[in-house]
């Protein structure tokens, strides 16, 4: 297993219309093609700007496989250009991140 963590930053004072506007485009085509997220959270301390997002995956073939799937998807397109176009987001940090196996 492994898992896609994942930060994005917005211009500040728009981070709720990104949210919404990916709740309503986005979400759904990411949802039927990656499954449901580890988590989807917005950051409350540090950088308020920002939100977090964690996917799971069973190797990193299964994690290719479906961003490529999702990418071809032509929903998830039309909502990359809609979000482009609103211009709310201004950074991504990706990380993959693999369980560590701890014996106490």
């Amino acid at each position: 297993m492994i898992y896609d963590h994942r930060t994005y930053c917005c211009r500040p004072g728009t981070i709720k219309k990104h949210l919404a506007l990916y709740a309503e485009f986005g979400f759904p085509a990411q949802k039927r093609i990656l499954g449901a997220p580890v988590i989807y959270a917005q950051v409350e301390t540090g950088d308020v700007n920002s939100f977090v997002h964690i996917w799971a995956y069973e190797d990193a073939a299964d994690r290719a496989a479906r961003r490529a799937q999702m990418a071809a998807d032509p929903e998830w397109q039309a909502y990359l250009k809609k979000s482009a176009e609103a211009g709310y987001l201004v950074s991504q940090t990706n990380k993959i991140l693999m369980p560590v196996p701890l014996e106490g």
